[in-house]
């Protein structure tokens, strides 16, 4: 029984999902500003026993452009540099959310959190399973 039906290239639709597991990212973090104990502790400079500096900035930005670059690399790599690309990013991103769900947090963050493990789970699937000269997905 067919599921999904795709009649794409396969690195559009990892396109596509690089760019709903960034957004996901993105809101997950608007709401937690949203909550005055955590937009107090970002003020303060230090969350948990994590100090908000401009080093850690950096590190979390470098962590964050790894979604935002593969939408693009996505759709322009050439195929055994894009399945790789996709198996890496897939395996970092979503290894860093399931790690960082284990330390807890808000019912948003873990509500955000599966959806965006979920999507990396399906990415690396994608790429493991994808074959040169592919002409359909196998969903």
């Amino acid at each position: 029984m067919k599921i999904f039906e795709w009649h794409e290239k396969r690195q559009h639709l990892l396109s596509l999902l690089w760019i709903f597991i960034t957004v996901n990212y993105i809101y997950c973090d608007v709401f937690t500003l949203h909550l005055a104990p955590y937009l107090e502790a970002f003020l303060a400079g230090q969350v948990g026993s994590t100090s908000i500096t401009e080093e850690f900035l950096l590190i979390f930005a470098f962590i964050m452009q790894i979604p935002m670059i593969m939408i693009v690399l996505s759709r322009v790599l050439a195929f055994p540099l894009n399945k790789y690309a996709n198996l890496i990013a897939g395996i970092i991103t979503t290894s860093i959310q399931a790690f960082t769900v284990t330390m807890g947090g808000s019912l948003h963050y873990l509500f955000f959190s599966f959806f965006e493990i979920c999507t990396g789970i399906f990415i690396i699937y994608l790429a493991a399973t994808w074959k040169k000269n592919e002409t359909s997905l196998p969903l």
